[in-house]
């Protein structure tokens, strides 16, 4: 169930990004902020369904799947094939990500 939450947040956070950039940046029309922000405010409450005890390791193993799920938006949405070093940066933040979420706790 996190792996889907962390997906899902990271698709409602790059999206609403995406809308910000595209206005400011791409002459996107003013109106594309509106889901723009309703996106970044489901990004945030989408983090709160994540059953941890602590928002900082919550908020800390989300960043590994936000770079992923950014390279995935580059190359699918911008469509800009991702570099070896895109690649190799985003599974090096996918393995800090599992080290956070998996390691065994008391």
């Amino acid at each position: 169930m996190t792996g889907l939450v962390y997906l899902t947040a990271a698709l409602a956070e790059i999206g609403g990004c995406f809308a910000v950039w595209a206005v400011l940046r791409l002459g996107a029309p003013g109106w594309w902020l509106l889901p723009g922000f309703a996106a970044l405010a489901a990004f945030a409450y989408l983090l709160t369904l994540v059953d941890a005890p602590a928002a900082g390791r919550v908020f800390a193993a989300y960043g590994g799947v936000y770079i992923a799920a950014s390279i995935l938006w580059l190359w699918i949405v911008e469509e800009f094939q991702p570099d070896r070093y895109d690649l190799l940066g985003a599974a090096l933040s996918l393995l800090g990500a599992a080290i956070i979420i998996l390691a065994p706790r008391a």
